[in-house]
C-alpha cells in the first residue's frame, strides 16, 4: 500500500470547524502514530536527502513539528517562521492575502547566509498564500529555495498556483 493510502484513514476530518462549512484535516492522529509519523518525515525529507540542505524553514505552527523532524532527518539547521511579533531579534515581513484581508510572515534577517540552501516544510497546503509568503521570506534574505513539501495538498484550492516555478512536493492530496 502505498503511503497516501496509509495516511489519508489517519487523517481526521472534523467537520465545521474553525468554522461552519469547513472540514478541518486533523493531524494530531497522524501525530500519535509513531509508525504513520516516522514515514511522513522519511517521505518529506526524501526528495531532498542528496541535495545537501543546509535549512529546513517552517511555519507556525503545525509545520514546526514536520519541520524540525525533517531538518533532523536531513540534517540540517531549523529556521521558524513566525507571525508578527514572535521573534526576539531583527525580522524581516512578508504579507499576503486572505480570503477576507491579510496576514504576516516574519523571520529573522540573519536566518540564512546568502546562497544556503533551504527546504520549506509544512503541514498543509491549501490557497497558497502562507506558502508563497515562507517562500519570499526565504529569497529576501539570500537563501536558495531547493523546494516545498506539505503533508496534505487541498488541490481543490489550487494553492500550487500560487508556487509558480517552486518545486512542490505533498503526501496526500483531497
Amino acid at each position: 500500500m502505498d503511503l497516501e493510502s496509509r495516511l489519508k484513514p489517519i487523517i481526521r476530518d472534523v467537520p465545521d470547524f474553525p468554522k461552519k462549512g469547513i472540514i478541518f484535516k486533523d493531524i494530531t492522529p497522524l501525530l500519535a502514530d509513531r509508525e504513520a509519523f516516522e514515514s511522513t518525515v522519511n517521505a518529506l525529507a526524501a526528495p531532498y536527502s542528496d541535495a545537501r540542505v543546509d535549512l529546513v524553514a517552517a511555519v507556525e505552527s503545525r509545520g514546526f513539528i514536520f519541520g524540525a523532524a525533517v531538518a533532523g532527518r536531513l540534517k540540517a539547521g531549523f529556521i521558524p517562521v513566525r507571525k508578527p511579533g514572535k521573534l526576539p531579534a531583527e525580522a524581516i515581513r512578508e504579507s499576503y492575502d486572505l480570503e477576507y484581508g491579510t496576514d504576516s510572515l516574519e523571520m529573522h534577517v540573519d536566518a540564512i547566509s546568502p546562497g544556503q540552501k533551504v527546504l520549506l516544510v509544512d503541514d498543509l497546503l491549501a490557497t497558497g498564500g502562507t506558502a508563497r509568503a515562507a517562500a519570499n521570506l526565504v529569497r529576501k534574505i539570500g537563501g536558495e529555495l531547493l523546494g516545498v513539501s506539505f503533508v496534505i495538498e487541498l488541490s481543490f484550492l489550487d494553492g500550487r498556483s500560487k508556487l509558480e516555478g517552486i518545486d512542490v512536493k505533498s503526501l496526500v492530496r483531497y
